[in-house]
């Protein structure tokens, strides 16, 4: 772990680039408070489902509380969301502020929250051992995983335990699971199958991530439990069974991305061959790289290339008619997002359509004014989230590799053109550019350190011959 040796720098930096709001307006506050002690109505009291979270370490704001059962041959799964709908009033204060910021923004010394920490970490959020207002997802499934219902509600929900994906994934590995996850180590790998016969696409490329110590930033990279892909999977389940609601009734928001083009299956193919990575013909390439060892160098380097296939994601609201493009590539089925709504501004308006057109009612006006707009308030905040990540991790690899210009290092060329390519220097865990003709994708190379500069977040490499 390298760190910064610093615990003082900040990224207020980016922040004021940016134009990030550093806190809510009175009037959103307010509201905020106000909505705390609202009424949750007449709901089901489903406390006794024994319902447990899984989220990072330390988080607060916690979206997803679930419950995997057997039965019989089957499952049961429970999976309860936080209910955004009860607190935010369309039109008011809170509503316009959390549709111009449309997601948290994470940054490594504070976060951006979409909503006030009132509702975010307090009365919305998941906690454990207090009763809350939720949407509940319920799917009866088959011995292969595929739901046969579904069943989504507003229900009084209660978390018992809040768990992080080590700790769970110790469990499991100790052979003693909490009893609401044991069946998850059956679930998610069928979900997982399923997946990869739809011709789902995962890209299974290394994750930076940044952490203090209390002395500074670090960087550091986390390889994916298989628990944090068997959570994942309840969750794509409950965006593909939400869209299957929204175009049955042909109404919602979908989170859309297109097949990928021939030529872009022709290159990644081109690739495979040039690395000496064998790709049967018959198989589609989710299949092929979800066969690929991905702590190999050929393998990262087959996913930096295979970034290519998953372009043009955005989102699409309709009422009334299908629109053309229904899928999303990567997930291989229609999908839309409606598991993160503490997070994610979309998620309370699709979630929203789903309660109505399951209970047989018509979309309130505000609901179906709102829905035009989801695309173009999400693809702004997409494009701002993706920045400011980016941005992050730029300033923590100039900070880190400060006073180093000059040493070397070991990377994998992960793309190249015909004058600089994209590397990965596994320690400390860097990607960024290199100079150099032609470099050799999927192979290990020496890199020396050229550039490291904190002003104007750069780093670059050029390579050693």
């Amino acid at each position: 772990m390298i760190r910064t040796g610093r615990a003082d720098v900040s990224f207020d930096g980016i922040r004021t680039e940016f134009g990030l709001p550093s806190s809510f307006d009175a009037a959103v506050l307010a509201e905020a408070e106000t909505a705390v002690s609202r009424s949750p109505g007449d709901r089901p009291d489903l406390t006794s489902l024994p319902l447990v979270t899984i989220d990072p370490p330390g988080a607060k704001d916690l979206d997803q509380a679930l419950c995997v059962l057997k039965s019989g041959d089957g499952f049961v799964v429970h999976y309860a969301i936080a209910d955004l709908g009860l607190f935010v009033t369309p039109g008011g204060p809170l509503d316009l502020e959390v549709r111009r910021r449309g997601q948290t923004l994470y940054l490594p010394d504070g976060n951006v929250p979409l909503h006030p920490t009132v509702l975010s970490e307090g009365a919305a959020s998941l906690l454990p051992g207090v009763v809350r207002p939720a949407v509940l997802w319920t799917f009866t499934c088959g011995a292969d995983g595929v739901p046969t219902a579904v069943e989504v509600r507003r229900a009084m929900v209660r978390s018992t335990a809040q768990f992080d994906y080590e700790s769970v994934q110790k469990s499991f590995d100790a052979g003693d699971p909490h009893p609401s996850v044991a069946a998850l180590a059956e679930f998610g790998p069928l979900r997982r199958a399923l997946a990869r016969e739809r011709g789902a696409i995962e890209l299974q490329l290394p994750e930076q991530e940044i952490e203090s110590d209390g002395e500074g930033w670090q960087l550091v990279t986390r390889p994916r439990a298989e628990v944090d892909s068997w959570n994942a999977e309840i969750s794509l389940m409950t965006g593909m069974a939400a869209a299957s609601i929204m175009l049955e009734a042909r109404v919602g928001v979908l989170r859309t991305l297109p097949d990928p083009d021939a030529a872009a299956v022709a290159s990644l193919r081109k690739s495979a061959a040039a690395l000496k990575v064998a790709w049967p013909a018959d198989l589609s390439p989710g299949a092929f790289l979800a066969g690929l060892d991905a702590s190999t160098p050929e393998a990262l380097a087959l996913f930096t290339d295979a970034t290519r296939l998953l372009r043009g994601a955005g989102y699409s609201a309709f009422n009334g008619s299908v629109p053309e493009l229904v899928t999303h590539a990567g997930v291989a089925a229609p999908y839309t997002h409606v598991t993160a709504p503490l997070r994610r501004l979309v998620d309370r308006f699709a979630t929203e359509v789903c309660l109505a057109v399951t209970a047989g009612q018509e979309l309130p006006s505000w609901l179906a004014e709102a829905l035009p707009q989801l695309p173009s308030l999400m693809g702004s905040s997409d494009s701002l989230a993706s920045k400011v990540e980016r941005a992050s991790l730029d300033q923590v690899e100039a900070w880190v590799l400060a006073g180093r210009v000059g040493r070397e290092f070991d990377a994998v060329v992960l793309r190249s053109g015909d004058n600089e390519a994209e590397v990965f220097v596994s320690a400390p865990p860097i990607l960024a550019k290199c100079s150099g003709k032609r470099l050799p994708e999927g192979e290990s190379i020496r890199v020396r350190l050229a550039e490291a500069d904190p002003v104007e977040r750069r780093v670059r490499f050029e390579a050693v011959r």
